[in-house]
């Protein structure tokens, strides 16, 4: 079963930061600097977070993966921006 998740991370050290960067790049959609949106199934959830377990400096750095519920069947809750617009990330299957 797929989850919706939004990850946000505040990391110290310039190199780390583009490497959590990265990794994130290959698990979700980009929706601010910091803060990704992510539609993943169980085993991609705890491959993300044993990946970006390596790369942080756990006594320096915080990673927050905040649960928003099951995507399937459900639309996405609706977001709302204040100032620049938000732009909502679509759904879509991803084949690997």
């Amino acid at each position: 079963m797929r989850r919706l998740y939004l990850v946000t991370y505040d990391i110290c050290d310039p190199k780390r930061l583009r490497l959590v960067f990265k990794t994130m790049k290959g698990f979700g959609e980009r929706l601010q600097l910091s803060v990704f949106q992510c539609d993943l199934p169980a085993m991609d959830l705890v491959r993300m977070k044993a990946d970006l377990s390596e790369i942080i400096n756990h006594a320096e750095d915080q990673v927050l993966v905040i649960d928003l519920g099951p995507t399937e069947g459900r639309p996405i809750k609706r977001i709302e921006s204040l100032g620049t617009s938000v732009t909502v990330v679509e759904r879509r299957a991803k084949v690997v």
